[in-house]
Order: C-alpha cells, then structure tokens, then sequence
C-alpha cells in the first residue's frame, strides 16, 4: 500500500471537521484516511494550534537564518563602538571648544 501525503490545509479540513463533528472515526471513513492518522491530526492541533500545521523550515533555510542572525549580532557590535566613538569625540569636541 503507498504512502499517501496529505496538505497541511487538508490536514486542517479533516482535524476541524472531526472537533465539529466529535466523530473522529467517521470523519476518517468518510476522507478515507486511517483512524489513527487522523486521531494524530487532532492530537498535534490540541497541543499546538495551527501551527502544527504550518511548513516547516528546512535545515538550509535554518542555516540561513543563523547566519544572518551571527551577521546581525556583528553588525550591532559595530555600531556600537562607533555610537561611543562618536560620543567619545562629541565629548573631546566640547572639552577642547571651551573658552
């Protein structure tokens, strides 16, 4: 038997018809998906909400994601050294204008 992969918004529609309906098993006939898959479904959107269902990140997107953040984390170092250099000058600048 082959392995069949359902939607995150099928997944959605079956879930919310079984909570409508308190038939878990019959709304499982009735799409023709195995009882357990759809307990699962249920389960996953009690603990989780629709974000059970949303895409996951692939591991490329998520390398992405911490590359940009180390580069972020980088760049705010940066700008704080140069918001106290220009303190520092701003400071120097009126210490040396003084009458």
């Amino acid at each position: 038997m082959a392995r069949t992969r359902y939607s995150n918004e099928q997944k959605m529609r079956v879930v919310r018809e079984a909570l409508e309906t308190g038939n878990t098993a019959a709304v499982a006939r009735r799409h023709g998906i195995h009882t357990n898959a759809v307990y699962n479904w249920v389960k996953q959107y009690r603990e989780s909400g629709e974000k059970a269902f949303l895409p996951r990140k692939r591991s490329q997107d998520l390398s992405n994601q911490h590359a940009l953040e180390r580069e972020n984390a980088k760049l705010k170092t940066l700008l704080g050294e140069k918001e106290l250099e220009i303190a520092i000058l701003r400071d120097l600048v009126k210490k040396t204008n003084r009458p």
